[in-house]
């Protein structure tokens, strides 16, 4: 079965594929509900995932990689449909194989075990195209060996991970979820534990990839959360608003969320982008 390439010609009107898209979809853990009748539809772009602690960011994200048991914990119209669409198709019914070629999951917390090296982790992200005893192609050393050059780990690929900061183990995760070429990227928390340069240098990777990509991002920073294309909060499990980084009701939307924490204001160095900029602290006598 054959997937929609993200490269292909894409248009904004009516007819065009949604990337990825969930309908109504809702989800109950150990009987406690988390998410509430969600519809989003994600294209082509860079779309940070934001909220409050609690608020379903990275359940949302495992829902749409197809992570969730959705037989006793969604409710989907008529029930006759999948609620997660890859490229128009249920999500449940490819193949395993296509779905991992086509979408890449980062979690939060990665537990690779034993004592691979950097280079031989980020190889793991050829699978879905090698198979476990596949023959290995100059095209997969190539995947790899981009994928951490754009992540800066490469002068560490035979280093154990083991051996790494959590910072740098973050970066040659995401450089294996790089390395399987997917054109749809959900990346949980992917600048956790890094330092303000290396957040900087991905958020502009994140901008790159989205000009031929669907990056999904959960973020806790707003300020890096609105250099995305589209923004879209959760507030207890329900999606408060799916909008351009430039909308000044998803403003008003982040600033409730997180008052009295937060404004959002025109960032001087970059006209047309927008940060999230603290509140004075208030003492009392």
């Amino acid at each position: 079965m054959s997937l929609e390439s993200p490269s292909s010609t894409m248009s904004n009107d009516a007819t065009q594929t949604t990337t990825l898209a969930c309908q109504h979809l809702s989800v109950a853990l150990d009987d406690t509900p988390v998410l509430h009748n969600i519809t989003l539809n994600l294209n082509r772009g860079w779309t940070a995932l934001v909220g409050p602690n609690g608020a379903g960011k990275s359940t949302l994200l495992r829902a749409l990689a197809g992570l969730m048991d959705f037989s006793n914990s969604t409710n989907v119209p008529n029930g006759s449909n999948h609620p997660v669409h890859l490229y128009g198709q249920p999500l449940n019914q490819l193949p395993q194989r296509t779905r991992a070629q086509a979408l890449a999951w980062l979690p939060q917390q990665d537990n690779t075990s034993g004592d691979l090296t950097v280079a031989d982790t980020v190889r793991l992200g050829r699978l879905p195209h090698t198979g476990l005893w596949g023959r290995w192609r100059a095209e997969d050393e190539a995947a790899v060996q981009a994928a951490m050059q754009r992540t800066d780990s490469q002068d560490w690929q035979h280093r154990s991970l083991q051996r790494l900061s959590g910072g740098e183990r973050q970066r040659v995760h995401l450089a294996r979820a790089l390395a399987t070429g997917a054109a749809v990227l959900l990346l949980d928390e992917p600048t956790a534990h890094l330092d303000p340069p290396h957040q900087w240098a991905l958020a502009r990777l994140f901008r790159e990839l989205a000009t031929t990509h669907t990056v999904v991002t959960v973020l806790h920073d707003l300020s890096l959360a609105l250099q995305a294309d589209s923004v879209a909060a959760l507030q207890q499990g329900r999606l408060a608003i799916h909008a351009a980084h430039d909308s000044p009701r998803l403003h008003r939307e982040l600033e409730a969320l997180f008052a009295p924490a937060v404004r959002i204001e025109p960032l001087r160095v970059s006209p047309g982008r927008f940060g999230a900029v603290p509140m004075p602290l208030e003492t009392t006598a």
